[in-house]
């Protein structure tokens, strides 16, 4: 161990072996090992020194966890989580054993997919259309053209694309929940009118995926969706007993 500390990647079932070839961060990569207590086990390596959020560090960290999600259930750490000993990450398993394999559990056979929805930035066409108030205005600004009259059109455009986003976001979200096990709201990101987190069967991922195409293709008129994943389970993961200090990054 490197006076870094310990990097810790994700916790698993201790049975569990590591991927083959799978590597760490840093450079070069770190060697990967593992520290178990009881029936959990903490994916580890050293820590290199003067961690930084790098791409190559990020994707490394990122890809292993993808990996590791192949092999059974994986309770993922956000980038950056070092601890300073192997006693410290060992005691940590020891004390919310239970936790974790209830969490595990619960995420066994389970990715995550992320969904945003954005108001649809090439429909201005159908908002005009559509939409009484734009309609009206941009009427009066071809009539009399004026700065205070265009400022108010935008902001009718504006408002107008936002709630369409909105109600096809909930509308969306509706469908999408009875295909999740779980569903956990992400943070507030401007200018997005959902950003929602699924916690889907592995066995239902094309048909989630396939049911947000449609979707998308029904209402690109109102919204843009951005899907990522699957993704490690992050948006379901209790950060309790899941501790170490994020390094500086």
């Amino acid at each position: 161990m490197t006076e870094s500390g310990v990097y810790v990647y994700a916790i698993i079932p201790a049975g569990e072996a590591l991927p083959a070839d799978a590597v760490g961060v840093g450079g070069p990569p770190a060697v990967l090992r593992l520290i178990r207590d009881g029936r959990v086990a903490a994916v580890v390596s050293d820590a290199p020194p003067q961690l930084r959020a790098r791409r190559r560090d990020l994707m490394a960290h990122q890809d292993l966890l993808l990996r590791l999600t192949e092999g059974g259930p994986v309770l993922p750490m956000r980038f950056g989580a070092v601890a300073p000993d192997e006693t410290t990450v060992r005691a940590q398993l020891a004390g919310s054993q239970a936790e974790h394999l209830a969490m595990l559990r619960h995420l066994d056979q389970s990715v995550e997919i992320n969904v945003k929805a954005l108001p649809a930035q090439d429909a201005l066409a159908a908002v005009v259309a559509e939409e009484k108030d734009v309609r009206r205005l941009r009427e009066a600004v071809r009539r009399r053209p004026d700065y205070q009259a265009n400022v108010r059109l935008g902001e009718a455009v504006a408002t107008a694309m936002s709630r369409r986003a909105s109600e096809a976001g909930k509308k969306l979200l509706h469908e999408l929940t009875p295909m999740a096990r779980a569903v956990a709201a992400g943070p507030e990101v401007p200018g997005c009118a959902l950003n929602v987190s699924f916690l889907v069967e592995r066995s239902e991922v094309d048909a989630f995926q396939e049911t947000v195409r449609r979707f998308a293709d029904a209402h690109m008129e109102s919204v843009e969706l951005r899907v990522a994943g699957p993704l490690p389970c992050y948006s379901f993961v209790s950060s309790r007993g899941l501790r170490p200090t994020a390094a500086g990054v």
